[in-house]
């Protein structure tokens, strides 16, 4: 029989631990493959001449590239945006919507879509968080463009960042926790900033990106 845990001990978060959906990379395996080749991410670890990026939104428009995209959308789920059409009316047409997509990508003439505004629960609040629910079809080419410049943005961001990024979760980051209390660190500073989304400048005057990436 189980002993009761001692709840008057921290508890460990073993080294394997992974959170659910949670993948553990290996250098570049989370990589789609199709998309970003051996000689691609060999100019990306050693650096590209001048710190510039050309020709990525070809690789955007690639009907391959849309399909991969096309397969996370499936498997995330989610209801319609608001166009009213929904993931399985998408896939009727798969082909010729990817292509469609493909041809206004290539040719500058693809406009995202309105987004349908939704509101969810607010866990220990009476107030509910807005959602932002984007058509079908622009979750695509969102998906697209994440699948082609991930790479190069995951390649210079800090080693304490954890959230939305491929291989990385609460899990990882209870385990550098963990390594701080041992090493003797005992203040912890939590800071939230209320409406973040709603209150920061949505029009800058310029596009910045990271130094060595042009887009």
């Amino acid at each position: 029989m189980k002993t009761a845990p001692d709840e008057t001990q921290p508890a460990v978060v073993p080294e394997r631990a992974t959170q659910a959906g949670e993948a553990s990379p290996k250098d570049w395996d989370w990589v789609e493959r199709q998309v970003w080749t051996e000689r691609m991410l060999e100019a990306l670890e050693k650096g590209v001449k001048g710190g510039v990026w050309f020709s990525l939104i070809d690789k955007v428009q690639r009907p391959s590239t849309l399909y991969a995209a096309w397969a996370g959308v499936e498997r995330n789920g989610g209801s319609a945006g608001s166009d009213h059409q929904s993931i399985k009316a998408f896939e009727k047409d798969l082909g010729g919507e990817i292509e469609r997509l493909s041809e206004e990508l290539r040719t500058g003439t693809y406009r995202p879509r309105p987004i349908r505004r939704a509101y969810i629960e607010k866990l220990g609040s009476k107030e509910k968080r807005p959602l932002g629910i984007p058509c079908v079809r622009d979750r695509i080419v969102q998906g697209a463009l994440r699948i082609v410049i991930e790479p190069i943005f995951e390649n210079v961001f800090v080693p304490q960042s954890y959230g939305f990024r491929p291989g990385r979760g609460c899990k990882d980051a209870l385990r550098k926790l963990e390594s701080l209390l041992k090493a003797g660190y005992t203040h912890v500073v939590d800071a939230d900033l209320k409406a973040y989304s709603d209150s920061i400048p949505h029009s800058p005057p310029e596009l910045w990106v990271p130094t060595g990436t042009w887009m």
